[in-house]
């Protein structure tokens, strides 16, 4: 039986799952981190062509954030943001950790924690000084 891409009740391969339900931009970029052992089906790694069905947990690890969603249709062709948003549920405590997450990032940004770069020529020389006088 050949899918128009409307038929919600059929099985979809995850990684058309994830593209469509917008997780990732092509679906090279979903299948790339399923093989890296991003994305997780019922608690298990799984392959690409393993077959998404209503109801499955799907876990998938986006940079530092985990969203941990429940399927509530499948589909295999991409649509606008408000349809991939009808596709799953996600979780209250995955919604918890990750917005707790964000706001921890947002106060090591405000407190310049964050990554100043390269250290200057300056910084470097401070840095050698500090190397030899240990050695």
């Amino acid at each position: 039986m050949q899918s128009d891409g409307s038929d919600h009740d059929e099985d979809v391969r995850l990684d058309k799952w994830l593209w469509a339900a917008r997780f990732f931009k092509t679906r090279a970029l979903a299948a790339e981190a399923i093989d890296g052992g991003m994305v997780h089906l019922n608690g298990q790694r799984v392959k690409r062509s393993r077959a998404v069905r209503v109801g499955d947990e799907v876990r998938v690890r986006l940079g530092p954030f985990e969203h941990k969603v429940v399927v509530r249709l499948t589909l295999d062709r991409r649509g606008s943001a408000t349809v991939a948003a009808t596709l799953y549920d996600e979780l209250a405590e995955s919604r918890a950790v990750r917005e707790a997450l964000l706001e921890q990032h947002r106060l090591e940004r405000a407190a310049g924690v964050a990554d100043q770069g390269r250290p200057s020529k300056r910084d470097r020389r401070q840095i050698e000084h500090l190397r030899n006088r240990r050695g």
